[in-house]
């Protein structure tokens, strides 16, 4: 009877042992997925605080957008010839000056500005008081729009030589086959009442 006990006791703890062995490796390959689950949503971490990594797509962040900003327009420098008088108001003078503009049609006008204003001792400007109000070309015909006032009027031998400066300066640019020359955007029959004006200049 005690052997019988003995036998039975033996096989209920073997069982015990076998059920106990069979349920460790399950714990631990899921204990392993529970850990591995925690460090994918971890990521990387230091002292246990979590580093967020960087977005993988930097245009939906608007890192990609630098390609669309429109570039400056870029400043154009030439030299031209501005012509000016001397105080006896003899002859022309050329002088070189050099000019900036961002587009072609701008340089028109800053070849009209450099013809009020002489770099060389001894040379005076012949349209310093005149308000150039704009030029443009079209179809050859380059239409300058001026005012004239008072204190710009010169006499007929000044009058001449400031028409002939304006010509001569603006027919350096080769795309230019004639100048209109308007007075607060009308033809004028002289410029300062002296000198004819001709409707338009033509290139010789």
């Amino acid at each position: 009877m005690n052997r019988k006990l003995w036998i039975i006791g033996v096989l209920v703890l073997l069982l015990a042992v076998t059920a106990g062995c069979g349920q460790k490796p399950n714990a631990l390959v899921e204990g392993g997925q529970g850990n591995q689950e925690n460090q994918g949503n971890a990521g990387n971490s230091v002292d246990g605080t979590a580093i967020q990594e960087p977005p993988s797509n930097p245009v939906a962040h608007g890192a990609g957008d630098s390609n669309h900003s429109s570039p400056e327009e870029q400043a154009n420098t030439m030299v031209i010839q501005a012509y000016f008088t001397d105080d006896q108001l003899n002859e022309l003078f050329p002088e070189n000056k050099e000019i900036t503009y961002s587009a072609d049609a701008e340089k028109y006008m800053q070849t009209l500005k450099a013809l009020q204003q002489s770099e060389t001792s001894g040379l005076l400007p012949l349209w310093e008081k005149v308000n150039f109000k704009q030029a443009v070309l079209e179809d050859g015909k380059l239409t300058v729009d001026l005012t004239l006032p008072d204190e710009a009027r010169l006499g007929a031998g000044g009058e001449a030589l400031a028409v002939e400066s304006l010509t001569k300066a603006l027919f350096q640019f080769k795309e230019v086959q004639s100048i209109e020359v308007l007075v607060d955007g009308r033809q004028a029959d002289t410029l300062m009442g002296h000198v004819e004006l001709e409707h338009p200049f033509l290139r010789k």
